[in-house]
Formats: C-alpha cells, sequence, structure tokens
C-alpha cells in the first residue's frame, strides 16, 4: 500500500511540474496572454505656467481617443481643468471633453466648460494644444488672442492656438499619445 501512494505521489509531482512548465512556456512566449491595444491618442498630466509677474496658472488633462475610435477625434473623452491666478483674485474651470487631435508630440484638445467659478464661462467652449517637450513643454489656449474663456464664441471643436506659454521648470510634465489616423 505504501508503495502505491509513493507511486501515486510522485505520478501527482511530475504532472503538477509539467504543468507549471507548460504555463510557465506560455507565459514567456506571450501564448494565452491579451494585449490591450494601444489607444488611439491621449493627453494627460498636469503642469504650472511660467509668468514672470507670479501668477499661478495650471493646467491638467485627462483627455483619450480609444483604438476602437481611431477615425474619429470627436470620440474623445476626459476632461481637462485649468486655473490663474494673481495675488488672490482669479478663476478656475472643468472641461468635458469633445475633440482630441495629436500629431507627434503636439496636441489639441477641446471642451466644454461644466464647471467654473468664472461668471458666463459655463457651456462655452474652449481649446488648449500642448507640445510635450519633456521638461520643457508649451501650451497654448483658444482665448489667448481675446483675453478670457468666456470671449471666446462660436469655438469649433479641435481648435486652439500655437502653444506660446511655457511650463514653469519642475511643476508637471505633459505626456502625448501621438494619432496614428489611416489616412
Amino acid at each position: 500500500m505504501q508503495r502505491r501512494t509513493r507511486i501515486a505521489a510522485i505520478t501527482c509531482a511530475a504532472a503538477l511540474l509539467i504543468t507549471a512548465g507548460t504555463a510557465g512556456a506560455a507565459v514567456a512566449s506571450g501564448a494565452g496572454m491579451h494585449h490591450p491595444q494601444r489607444e488611439a491618442a491621449a493627453l494627460t498630466g498636469t503642469a504650472r505656467l511660467y509668468r514672470s509677474a507670479g501668477d499661478d496658472i495650471t493646467f491638467s488633462f485627462d483627455a483619450h481617443l480609444a483604438a476602437k475610435d481611431n477615425g474619429n477625434p470627436r470620440k474623445a473623452t476626459g476632461t481637462f481643468e485649468f486655473s490663474h491666478y494673481l495675488h488672490g483674485d482669479g478663476a478656475w474651470a472643468k472641461a468635458k471633453v469633445d475633440c482630441l487631435v495629436t500629431g507627434g508630440k503636439v496636441a489639441v484638445v477641446s471642451g466644454v466648460i461644466t464647471a467654473s467659478d468664472l461668471p458666463g464661462a459655463k457651456g462655452r467652449r474652449v481649446g488648449v494644444t500642448v507640445h510635450d517637450l519633456g521638461r520643457h513643454d508649451r501650451l497654448g489656449y483658444s482665448w489667448a488672442g481675446v483675453g478670457s474663456p468666456t470671449d471666446t464664441t462660436d469655438l469649433p471643436p479641435c481648435v486652439s492656438s500655437a502653444p506660446f506659454e511655457k511650463v514653469k521648470q519642475g511643476t508637471g510634465d505633459f505626456k502625448v499619445v501621438p494619432w496614428n489616423p489611416a489616412l
């Protein structure tokens, strides 16, 4: 009886080793593993802008275009926020993303303001451009020529200005995932 128990134990151990070896080989080769598809485009990160007068200006992005929506940048999702304060005065706003287009390390995102303490801003579409240059990113926004997001009227999706502002050194780093549409 002891011999049968030993044989059964050895057989069981061998089966476990074979199973583990097969599973290990599958993992090592990537067989049977699900590799998620890269999203079509993205803009993420938070940074403060540099202003010599000491303005506290912050932009944060969490904008994504799913791989399944690669052909339509208007299907982008997410939010972005911005604030501008100087000597305690200023405002903030949060927008729901309605378009995201990226090319190389440049992204243009637009959205409609859903919350803000700036009178007249809610419901306005705004656009922001980011140039991902590592630690020296740049940024521009659709209201650059008019002075305020409330003065931007009838702005179409995915429209903004050139990225003329500099990110304050050491305050963050934007990340752009380049869009590769089938053309």
